[in-house]
């Protein structure tokens, strides 16, 4: 679910990113994409315009890669990346970017499959809480 347009800020992989490389690290910077990427970790104007999440669909229709997913008076706040039926649930689920206003879990939206829009719902991730201790 990443590309090269996608930053680690937007795809929520920020622990990914060295706190010595961070603004303020001892070896802050040093890496493609440093200035975009450690203006987006700082917030404000140059917060990211989208985030993924993960989406859990309020209907058993399935929805796949390249979807395009709408809030729920229809207008488009971004796309699906990936989706299936997710077995240890059983309910189909997705990833998806969408506008940063419209990441927040437990905000309604819906994917446009075949012309039909399928009520969908953001979900923390992953979508199956692990079930390991760290102590």
């Amino acid at each position: 679910d990443l590309d090269t347009t996608t930053t680690p800020v937007e795809a929520g992989l920020n622990w990914a990113i060295q706190k010595v490389r961070r603004t303020g690290g001892a070896r802050a910077g040093g890496f493609p994409g440093a200035d975009v990427v450690l203006a987006q970790l700082a917030g404000g104007e140059t917060a990211p315009g989208r985030r993924r999440v993960g989406l859990k669909a309020l209907e058993r229709i399935p929805v796949r890669e390249h979807t395009l997913v709408q809030d729920t008076s229809g207008n488009p706040v971004g796309e699906v990346t990936s989706g299936l039926l997710g077995p240890s649930i059983d309910v189909p689920i997705a990833m998806a970017y969408v506008r940063s206003d419209s990441a927040v879990p437990g905000t309604r939206l819906q994917a446009l499959v075949r012309g039909k829009p399928v009520p969908m719902e953001v979900v923390g991730m992953p979508f199956v809480p692990h079930r390991y201790h760290r102590g």
